[in-house]
């Protein structure tokens, strides 16, 4: 029996919350033993660049294109047809990222330059960060290879595996840094071993799960085959609409490369918290209607559509809405309960800050973003997101060079950075939901007024809670662990409890948010 897109949601965010949680220890383990430093900044870029192709030839373009016509495919043709184009699909995208992969290897001193021009006048810096891009590149093979088969788990509506399969990556960096560190020279080599063990890991936890599904077959490449050259067709301008956000945080490495030594290491924590609620929530819910959405165009039923997508927003605004207000005033007190431990020292706390704050501030834009794309990506329309993408891009690379120039000598230019990719998100966002009002795909349904003035009344009164317990500077940095963690699960918890009280006062009900019918 196919589970409702609620439960789907639930199951893909509960798994993902443990792969977030086993995320934070990692990011915990790594600030603790090994800090903001020149070494640290080597390997966030190292891990970035395939990290960031992992979004385009993974969860980002490929898998946005291979769902619809894997949907069409079972469809027409059942598990033999999914099968067949498995296999195909499988063959070319391994062949492709193999080539990609040598040429990375060979190359990958002028990849580093490109990506950390920074890094050109600091010769030991520029070393680690090559010698370890080698070790880390082949990672983006063995990850694409695991969203192929993610993208069939997801097609039969099966979520579970796929969610829980990045826990493996958290806990082959928190073994690297606990075990096999100190028995390297350079321990930080050692982060750099696990990416690509974590990768195969990955990819053979799926593989049951397809082959249960009966999907499972040998990589055949056919780049004649019509779904390969569907998906190609597809893929080529979804690549650049799907990875705004990406190429907008590698912006921020190239230009952060520039700033004080740290920069890199505080943006890449602050991005982690911000990634929290966005993975949980935002990626769990747009993965799960993507298949759903595609299904009800394929049925030509735009009242479904309409009604799944209009669900997915207003369940959006009712969770994020109070997060980025969490997030924003809660950045201290989070960075220092998580991090502010060992080398991670009272200085790192509030540079990390500041870009949590402006990271925070463009939450509700990321998570709008991946609502709104699979309604464009389910009726197979990538020309619509390309261009809200480009223009995004733009704003951001503008904003990124004034608020940088802006805020050079003030000791928190990274921050001008994060805020920079937060507005940019906003605009996409924007953009996005215009085109699907006006090719009248979406139509916003009746209480939308309503809903957002209890919302986000619940959120100010959140906002007012917190406000206290975040100006503690002193108990966050000074207290210990036991301490901090009780007193920020404890604030946590009453913040929840007052902003779902504050909306139950006002007349919101959980059945006033029901899933639509499929």
């Amino acid at each position: 029996m196919r589970k409702g897109l609620w439960q789907s949601v639930m199951t893909f965010g509960s798994w993902t919350m443990l792969s977030r949680v086993m995320g934070l220890v990692r990011d915990i383990v790594l600030g603790v033993v090994f800090g903001p430093s020149a070494a640290t900044d080597a390997f966030f870029v190292a891990f970035k660049i395939p990290n960031f192709l992992r979004r385009l030839f993974a969860e980002g373009a490929f898998q946005q294109a291979f769902v619809p016509v894997l949907a069409d495919a079972r469809h027409a043709g059942g598990d033999a047809a999914v099968r067949a184009l498995f296999g195909r699909v499988t063959g070319c995208l391994g062949l492709v990222l193999l080539a990609i992969t040598v040429l990375a290897v060979l190359g990958s001193p002028g990849l580093v330059r490109a990506f950390a021009p920074g890094f050109i006048d600091q010769p030991e810096q520029l070393a680690l960060a090559t010698e370890m891009l080698r070790l880390t590149f082949p990672y983006l093979l063995l990850i694409a290879l695991t969203a192929a088969a993610a993208a069939v788990l997801n097609t039969y509506g099966e979520f579970g595996p796929p969610a829980f399969a990045p826990v493996l990556l958290n806990l082959c960096l928190i073994a690297a840094a606990v075990w096999l560190a100190p028995r390297l020279e350079t321990g930080v080599l050692a982060l750099a071993l696990a990416v690509p063990v974590a990768g195969a890991l990955q990819l053979l936890l799926q593989l049951p799960f397809v082959w249960r599904r009966g999907a499972l077959s040998w990589p055949r490449p056919d780049w004649r085959d019509p779904g390969v050259r569907r998906i190609l067709r597809l893929m080529g301008p979804t690549i650049f609409s799907t990875s705004v956000q990406q190429i907008n945080l590698l912006l921020d490495t190239i230009l952060a490369s520039f700033l004080v030594v740290g920069s890199i290491s505080w943006l890449y924590w602050s991005d982690r918290l911000m990634e929290f609620p966005l993975g949980v929530f935002g990626i769990a819910l747009g993965t799960v209607i993507l298949p759903r959405l595609s299904a009800e165009h394929a049925a030509a039923s735009p009242g479904g559509f309409n009604a799944t997508l209009d669900w997915a927003l207003r369940l959006a605004l009712v969770i994020i809405l109070p997060a980025t207000v969490g997030l924003v005033v809660l950045a201290g007190p989070l960075l220092a309960t998580l991090f502010g431990y060992g080398a991670f020292n009272a200085g790192d706390v509030r540079a990390a800050s500041w870009s949590l704050m402006a990271y925070g501030l463009g939450l509700f834009g990321f998570v709008l973003v991946k609502v709104l794309v699979p309604g464009y990506f389910s009726r197979q329309d990538t020309r619509g997101p390309v261009r809200c993408a480009v223009i995004a891009m733009l704003v951001n690379m503008v904003l990124s060079v004034s608020l940088v120039w802006l805020m050079f000598d003030t000791g928190v230019a990274h921050a001008g950075l994060a805020l920079a990719t937060g507005l940019a998100a906003w605009v996409n966002a924007g953009l996005l939901y215009r085109g699907l009002r006006r090719a009248g795909v979406y139509r916003p349904l009746a209480g939308w007024r309503w809903l957002g003035t209890r919302v986000l009344a619940g959120a100010l009164v959140l906002g007012l809670v917190l406000q206290w317990p975040a100006r503690q500077q002193a108990f966050w940095l000074d207290a210990g662990v036991a301490a901090r963690v009780t007193a920020l699960a404890g604030v946590i918890a009453i913040g929840m409890v007052v902003y779902f009280v504050t909306l139950w006062l006002l007349g919101v009900r959980p059945a006033q948010l029901r899933e639509p019918r499929a």
